[in-house]
């Protein structure tokens, strides 16, 4: 029996995807440019760069390299701002066969205030994706270093988005993200992104000095995997499904198998990252492997199997 082109479909916070499938912040490049070696139509959605109100350059290079279990970067929240972004992207983004997550980021409460203001007003965008969690700047994460300060950037960011959704990204903060988690949701937040990427470092033996230009920065890629399949669940658990938000799951999604423990664990959606350096077109076969497991399920629809984990 085929498996219909519907049985992939979700909701994600008011908004039809074809997919649960989304390409993750700062690995798809700004917006479009997966359209080379993607449908864009059959995915969920594609998330933009992290954009800042002034351009960065980023950290020095090298920013990017392979160890085992993954991939470790420290770009830097490198963008062109929010201006540029505006003046170059509008007419795309309202054009795109598929969701556009616009991710915003910043170092202080004004910073994602006036990127937020400025994504209000872009037609085609119907959700925004608060990071909070970029390990690779010295204050990346400081939105994110307690619930209450949590609270008080989200509930700022929340009072400009009139019409658009509210995503909060969160960090692998493996003794607080329930706690950070519930304090996003008590401020506004429509929905959950987790996670980014885990904090790391790697020495080069030969120079006894980093091997990237930070000394600390973020690894993705299978090695964090178990890890965010974990808080994911716990999450989902303790705070998000009762409270009905929904998840877009992230950490190490390489395959069918992997976004499907997302989806059990408990996310509506599943964000892919490294995987997309790995393999740009990955999100066909991705969507092929779920369409097969929701048969195999006995199910009409994957959004049956959310949270289905039996423990």
């Amino acid at each position: 029996m085929k498996v219909p082109s519907s049985a992939l479909k979700v909701t994600l916070a008011g908004c039809d995807m074809a997919s649960p499938i989304v390409l993750a912040a700062g690995t798809c490049g700004y917006l479009d440019e997966m359209s080379v070696a993607l449908d864009l139509s059959r995915i969920g959605a594609v998330t933009t760069k992290s954009i800042t109100p002034l351009a960065r350059d980023g950290n020095a290079p090298m920013r990017v390299f392979d160890v085992k279990g993954g991939m470790v970067n420290a770009v830097g929240l490198a963008n062109m701002g929010v201006d540029r972004f505006l003046a170059s992207k509008r007419e795309a983004i309202a054009t795109l066969p598929t969701t556009v997550i616009g991710s915003i980021a910043g170092f202080s409460v004004d910073d994602y205030v006036a990127v937020a203001g400025a994504f209000e007003s872009i037609e085609g965008m119907p959700i925004v994706e608060m990071n909070v969690s970029c390990p690779n700047c010295d204050n990346g994460r400081l939105a994110s270093s307690s619930v209450e300060t949590l609270r008080e950037h989200v509930a700022a960011v929340r009072s400009v988005l009139k019409t658009t959704k509210l995503f909060v990204k969160l960090p692998p903060n493996t003794d607080s993200l329930v706690h950070l988690a519930a304090g996003a949701i008590d401020a506004g937040a429509d929905g959950l992104t987790f996670v980014n990427t885990l904090e790391v470092m790697s020495i080069d033996v030969r120079t006894r000095k980093s091997r990237l230009g930070r000394p600390r920065k973020g690894m993705s890629g299978p090695g964090i995997h178990p890890l965010a399949v974990r808080l994911v669940n716990d999450v989902s658990r303790h705070v998000a499904r009762d409270a009905g938000i929904p998840i877009i799951g992230l950490g190490g999604v390489l395959d069918w198998r992997d976004a499907a423990e997302m989806i059990l664990a408990g996310a509506t959606a599943v964000g892919v990252g490294t995987g997309l350096f790995v393999d740009p077109s990955c999100p066909r076969r991705i969507n092929k492997g779920l369409a097969r497991w929701v048969r195999s399920q006995g199910c009409s629809s994957i959004g049956e199997l959310v949270g289905a984990f039996e423990e």
